[in-house]
């Protein structure tokens, strides 16, 4: 019905369109449109292009080694590794670890400035705050962070009994940096009301930071350690289930991927 009703003589043109307009310039601002867009596309396959060659070099020299970045050793990566449910825990237990780090460096600078405010015991406590900077670092990495990594990510009962074991003795260890008993490289509460009280101010708010460190990633760690102790329960992991895993892979299988 429509067919007939339409208006034979309508003009298919609007009548807001000039007339006299000149196409070649739309042509123009379409091709150059269009150049743009193809030269957007070349820079993106570019940078593509560059990517790729990176992480080739980067697998040549390295291997799939991605952490610590400035020299990786290991593969990490928890967003590939680790199942969806799980990735917010051990995201967290990371960044705790970061805390860790930071806290090692706050403490090592904290105790310089013990040394420098006279504190009779700071050339012990430099000593000490400079060891544990570079042994608790790298064993808390290796000793309860990456056991529980990998087990979230296989599955196993020995993970989990690495982390247990590590991971509790370092609770303790946050418990004894935050008391910050003179001569043992901490600068926790003790060392920061000794300061406070000397008037040392610089000395005193290190020494605050490093005890907020230690408190916070302690706490947190303590909150994750429960969480994982319930997962390990309610997964069935028992002490047989270790051994049989011990006797089957080796105790270096428990350091890698694979």
């Amino acid at each position: 019905m429509s067919e007939f009703t339409e208006n034979p003589f309508a003009s298919s043109h609007s009548l807001d369109t000039n007339p006299f307009d000149d196409p070649s310039s739309k042509q123009a601002a379409q091709l150059d449109a269009h150049f743009e867009d193809i030269s957007r596309r070349e820079r993106d396959l570019e940078r593509r292009e560059r990517e790729l060659n990176q992480r080739a070099e980067h697998i040549r020299t390295h291997g799939r080694n991605n952490w610590p970045p400035f020299y990786p050793l290991i593969y990490h990566a928890i967003s590939e590794e680790i199942p969806e449910a799980s990735r917010p825990l051990i995201t967290r237990l990371y960044q705790l670890w970061l805390v860790l780090l930071g806290t090692l460096i706050i403490n090592m600078v904290a105790c310089i400035f013990l040394l420098i405010a006279g504190s009779s015991d700071g050339g012990k406590d430099l000593g000490g705050s400079i060891g544990y900077m570079f042994i608790i670092a790298p064993l808390s990495f290796l000793l309860w962070y990456r056991p529980i990594y990998n087990g979230y990510m296989k599955e196993q009962a020995l993970y989990y009994y690495f982390y247990f074991f590590f991971g509790g003795f370092h609770l303790l260890f946050s418990v004894y940096m935050i008391i910050g008993i003179p001569s043992t490289g901490s600068a926790g509460l003790i060392q920061m009301i000794q300061m406070y009280a000397q008037g040392h101010w610089a000395a005193g708010i290190l020494g605050t930071i490093a005890t907020v460190g230690w408190t916070v990633q302690g706490l947190g760690n303590a909150f994750y350690y429960r969480q994982i102790w319930n997962h390990h329960s309610a997964a069935g992991h028992t002490v047989d289930k270790a051994k049989a895993e011990l006797a089957s892979h080796g105790a270096k299988a428990y350091f890698t991927r694979g």
